[in-house]
């Protein structure tokens, strides 16, 4: 069987993507895109998050918050490991900040990014080994039939996604009375991601 040719690079262009910039522009926000990018082409974990938050999209890192700490945590990495693009890509259902509503809420990741983009960045991802989907957004692209039922019923049948997936619920702190709702989480599902990243990544 012959290997499939290499995919060209997206970064460059996903970089410099200004397909939402007229609705970023009409939120209470008003900011410009700009694109957290965060993958190499090495990689052999793949996180599918949701959208970059305010200090992510000042920063450009992924995960630069909070919720990166709680995440690192469950997976047991340190920041070097799980920074090391060359190791761990990360790519959220949309790569810019969607903003706030006139409440001050967060915005849901516009379809349009994971549309456009997520078939070229896959594409160009031939080494991942183990699938991390965090968050109902990616579970609902991803797992398609099994996510109808909300994160919660999801994630709590992690055993059938198959080993080289996991759903994840959002590591924001603002989930923290879903994790003492739901002990099993971090009885259960928890020490398997552990060993499934190590297995992929080696010690961290």
């Amino acid at each position: 069987m012959s290997t499939p040719p290499p995919q060209p690079d997206p970064a460059p262009d996903l970089a410099a993507c200004h397909l939402c910039a007229d609705r970023f522009a009409a939120t209470a926000t008003g900011h410009a895109p700009r694109p957290v990018v965060w993958f190499r082409p090495a990689a052999r974990l793949l996180v599918i998050g949701q959208a970059p938050g305010t200090r992510v999209h000042a920063s450009g890192v992924p995960f630069d918050d909070r919720s990166g700490d709680r995440l690192r945590d469950w997976m047991g990495l340190g920041r070097a490991a799980f920074y090391d693009r060359d190791r761990v890509a990360i790519v959220p259902m949309a790569f810019c900040f969607p903003g706030y509503d006139a409440k001050g809420a967060d915005l849901p990741p516009p379809p349009v990014c994971a549309r456009t983009w997520h078939p070229r960045v896959m594409a160009a991802l031939p080494e991942v080994r183990l699938t991390l989907l965090v968050g109902g957004y990616a579970q609902r692209r991803y797992l398609s039939g099994v996510a109808k039922a909300g994160v919660t019923a999801t994630v709590a049948r992690w055993r059938e996604a198959g080993p080289a997936v996991i759903p994840l619920p959002h590591p924001s702190w603002r989930n923290t009375g879903w994790l003492k709702r739901n002990p099993w989480f971090e009885t259960d599902l928890v020490p398997h991601l552990r060993t499934a990243v190590q297995d992929v990544l080696g010690p961290a």
